[in-house]
């Protein structure tokens, strides 16, 4: 056996999403570049659609280190790292310009660190990209067309305390089970950016999607940090670029999904709205958004909302 094998190390890394989709082409180019800058010294393996768990529990894997990485959506995040709720305020972000830009300066430096006091570390920022609402009620086209649906929505509480104020009746559960709930009634509907409506096909089980863009979720690498800090300042360096290039192939698939994604589930049947009164949805959570102040303070919200790339 020669050396380098002997010295050969397996990380396992797994996603919620199915691996053909903008999370698992993230974790292949992750994967390929690592075992590339480490020259086979590290052996990935990529697990996909929950296979060694949900985001939370991948997430909370990472953290007791019984999981060495995982490549999750900020949803389940503020359960282990609190203070990156104000990423989820409806609103916040403007377009993927804007989202992308604040993510990769340096304040989306600042946020990946606070991840650290956790026992994880943060690798880069990806795309699950903005959010959507399908149902099988009736079209969205105002505010008041959300009042009494029932959503499925992640354990997310500034999500769920702005749905609220939507008139939503929001229904926390594992992203794993959103099909068959939508399939058999237990939802009206759910929440999504669109290559993840489509990637996992919710249009065979909804009626309705209304592009209503009301909150952009971020993705994340995330790694055990006390392995991270056990490996040398090279092989550190290679993790990092190998999830920036992962994070690079997860927003062209993103990119190139969007483009696609409305007119090919429109031909399948989905009825689309495509253009809302933003500024009418954005009155509609008023008590919310002042609450989110309180939370998180105005110069917070005012450094991410007024950023310009």
């Amino acid at each position: 056996m020669s050396t380098a094998a002997l010295a050969q190390q397996t990380v396992r890394i797994n996603v919620s999403m199915p691996q053909n989709g903008h999370h698992g082409v993230a974790i292949d180019a992750f994967a390929a570049e690592l075992e590339r800058l480490t020259e086979g010294r590290f052996d990935v393996e990529t697990f996909y659609a929950g296979s060694l768990g949900a985001e939370r529990e991948s997430i909370e894997g990472v953290q007791l280190g019984t999981l060495e990485l995982t490549f999750t959506s900020t949803g389940p995040v503020p359960n282990f790292v609190p203070e990156l709720r104000v990423l989820d305020i409806p609103y916040l972000f403007r377009d993927y310009a804007h989202a992308r830009g604040l993510l990769d300066s340096e304040i989306g430096d600042e946020l990946l660190a606070r991840f650290e006091p956790h026992g994880i570390k943060g690798l880069a920022w990806a795309d699950n990209g903005f959010r959507h609402m399908t149902n099988n009620v009736r079209p969205i086209v105002a505010p008041a067309d959300l009042n009494g649906l029932k959503m499925r929505t992640m354990e997310n509480s500034v999500h769920i305390a702005a749905y609220r104020e939507f008139g939503i009746l929001p229904t926390p559960m594992a992203f794993t089970e959103v099909f068959a709930a939508l399939q058999q009634g237990v939802v009206d509907g759910q929440e999504n950016p669109l290559s993840v409506i489509e990637s996992n096909n919710f249009q065979e089980v909804q009626n309705y999607l209304t592009l209503t863009g009301h909150v952009f979720s971020p993705c994340v690498f995330l790694m055990n940090l006390e392995l991270y800090n056990d490996l040398s300042e090279e092989d550190q360096a290679a993790f990092v670029a190998a999830a920036k290039v992962g994070a690079a192939a997860n927003r062209a698939r993103v990119d190139s999904d969007e483009a696609s994604a409305i007119g090919s589930m429109a031909a399948e049947g989905l009825q689309i709205v495509a253009e809302i009164d933003r500024d009418a949805f954005i009155a509609a959570i008023g008590k919310a958004n002042e609450q989110f102040v309180a939370d998180f303070g105005a110069e917070e919200i005012a450094r991410i909302r007024d950023f310009q790339p």
